[in-house]
């Protein structure tokens, strides 16, 4: 399977603001990326750093390229209405003729849920992502959707137009590993996009690590036909083509303030992939 690479986008920061994500964006389309994928945030650690929305960003993506895949690298769903998203997702579908796809994850900080008088607790942030993500599947369908579970009811809800891409939206899924619970998950759906423990922006994820994970998600499926392994890194300091050969399917190349904020991001996207 032939490796896809990607530019991932903070929405934090210097990167807060949508003008100039949206030029890295066109300038990844321009230079041969396959996809441009942004971060969510409603606050960051740094409270006087900017953020900028991701979903209305990515509508601006989505309309001035043509091309490329485009996404949240994950949208965090917990602390969203699933109905509202599911309008925006089709919207974002439909604009960019079927080039979304949908990452979704319990979210890094706390205080997103906390500060807003939501359980910030991981237990029930991941029963809300599991129900939400098969109310937003089902209302993308298009057709008549009931249902009842501890945390969402719909009743007798039918959403349309539904999205461009069928059967759905590809819905990829993060988790941490070495915990399993994420990537069971993200078993169920189209996509797993680990990251790690122990392995980071100072300490590259070896191989074998990767590995465990594919054969853990090979396992829980039967098959990865199909199926989309994704990670994070920094070249040259990883080589995307030694995971490709352990079942990568997409190398998101990470920018941010740690690798010389924008002024590198647009260097590094001007090199092409």
């Amino acid at each position: 399977m032939t490796l896809r690479k990607g530019v991932g986008l903070p929405t934090v920061g210097e990167f807060g603001d949508p003008a100039v994500l949206l030029e890295l964006a066109v300038a990844a389309e321009e230079r041969g990326w396959d996809g441009v994928f942004l971060w969510d945030h409603l606050l960051y650690h740094d409270q006087s750093w900017p953020v900028a929305n991701p979903t209305v960003t990515l509508g601006a993506i989505a309309a001035g390229t043509g091309r490329i895949r485009l996404g949240n690298l994950m949208t965090i769903l917990p602390r969203r209405r699933a109905q509202t998203v599911a309008r925006e997702a089709v919207t974002l579908d439909r604009l960019s003729g079927g080039r979304l796809v949908f990452g979704a994850a319990l979210g890094s900080m706390d205080e997103e849920y906390a500060a807003f008088g939501e359980d910030p607790a991981l237990r029930t942030r991941a029963a809300r992502l599991d129900e939400s993500l098969q109310v937003l599947t089902r209302l993308w369908s298009g057709g008549p959707v009931s249902y009842r579970g501890r945390y969402l009811t719909v009743d007798g809800v039918r959403m349309v137009p539904g999205p461009v891409q069928r059967p759905r939206i590809p819905v990829w899924c993060a988790g941490r590993w070495p915990g399993r619970a994420g990537f069971r998950r993200a078993a169920r759906w189209d996509g797993a996009m680990p990251t790690f423990t122990d392995y980071g922006r100072e300490r590259a994820v070896p191989p074998e690590e990767l590995a465990a994970v594919v054969e853990f998600l090979r396992a829980e499926r039967g098959s990865l036909d199909g199926f989309d392994i994704v990670m994070q890194g920094w070249s040259p300091r990883q080589d995307p083509a030694v995971y490709a050969q352990v079942g990568l399917t997409w190398w998101i190349e990470a920018m941010g303030w740690w690798r010389g904020g924008v002024a590198e991001a647009r260097e590094r996207i001007a090199a092409g992939p």
